[in-house]
């Protein structure tokens, strides 16, 4: 029985590295298309003017409601607080594409014609 041991645990071994080799594979991330990269400016920057618009929309109904009018104020002052975020929210994504698109190098082409 001791002799089948090793046997055992070898074939377990093995079965063990298919596995992570098959999680690794699954893993990989192509590189994102350029459609992909838009989509995610677009949506990094529309989220932030819509939540600061409709904080700053919530606040003057809110304040209008106690008698207090400052209804231009508080829109203006959080859309423009949204616009600021958005933009940061969007140089951070483009930071971490950047290095995204630096891990998978583009692969040469070659020029049917000569020169």
């Amino acid at each position: 029985m001791a002799a089948q041991e090793p046997d055992n645990l070898r074939k377990l071994g093995e079965q063990l590295d298919d596995v992570q080799k098959r999680n690794a594979k699954r893993d990989e991330r192509a590189a994102p298309t350029q459609m992909g990269i838009a989509s995610r400016f677009a949506t990094e920057l529309g989220a932030a003017l819509l939540v600061g618009g409709a904080l700053g929309w919530g606040l003057d109904w809110l304040f209008g409601h106690f008698g207090i009018h400052t209804r231009p104020l508080f829109i203006v002052v959080f859309f423009v607080l949204g616009a600021v975020a958005g933009i940061r929210n969007v140089m951070r994504a483009a930071t971490e594409l950047n290095a995204e698109i630096a891990a998978h190098p583009a692969t040469p082409v070659e020029d049917d014609e000569e020169s």
